[in-house]
């Protein structure tokens, strides 16, 4: 029987901190968008530790799909993955509100307008008291940059030029814009960050 999980190391290693972050920052029960769910690794990991959570993956590719299913395969409070482009307006398919929409590792692998268009879609479908958390890396106007991250953000432009790392004050003036707030930011393994946006109280 043909194995259809896509396996990717990075997601294998940083899920558990990962998940240790979404256990801290998230209530025990909601609903939780992922976007660019990729391989499926983070939604069968995480799900199953919070299982107070009814978790739905996307991915804007198609042929990613099977992956996800396969990797969530058995887990109740996964639902099937459905096929998003965060530039679609609506997004079809996601539920009018939810309480959390968590995204790893999209930013800085797609064109700009795709983070503008995640922080729209997040101020649309985010519940009053709901959270948007990403991860990956970030350029930051007051730490140095780590070596590693400046050579991840020269292949990544050499790959596609509308690529790249993203510095933290241009991604949060695209949620500002749609009424988003930096309430936390985390500091995660391999010179990443985890952040939580909210809208203010």
């Amino acid at each position: 029987m043909t194995d259809l999980r896509r396996h990717s190391p990075a997601s294998e290693r940083n899920g558990p901190p990962i998940l240790a972050a979404l256990q801290r920052l998230l209530p025990p029960a909601g609903v939780l968008l992922e976007v660019a769910s990729g391989t499926g690794q983070h939604a069968a990991f995480c799900s199953a530790g919070l299982p107070g959570w009814q978790w739905l993956p996307s991915d804007f590719d198609a042929a990613a799909l099977p992956s996800i299913a396969a990797w969530c395969a058995g887990l109740r409070n996964v639902q099937a993955p459905i096929t998003l482009n965060v530039l679609d307006d609506p997004w079809a398919g996601v539920p009018p509100q939810v309480d959390a929409i968590y995204c790893a590792n999209m930013i800085h692998i797609a064109p700009w307008a795709c983070t503008a268009a995640l922080m729209r879609g997040a101020a649309r479908h985010l519940a009053p008291r709901g959270l948007l958390i990403t991860y990956g890396p970030y350029l930051l106007d007051d730490e140095p940059t780590a070596p590693s991250n400046l050579a991840f953000d020269a292949d990544l432009r050499t790959r596609n030029p509308a690529w790249g790392i993203r510095r933290l004050a241009d991604v949060a003036g695209e949620a500002a814009a749609v009424g988003l707030m930096l309430s936390e930011r985390l500091d995660m393994p391999a010179n990443n960050k985890l952040l939580a946006w909210s809208r203010p109280d």
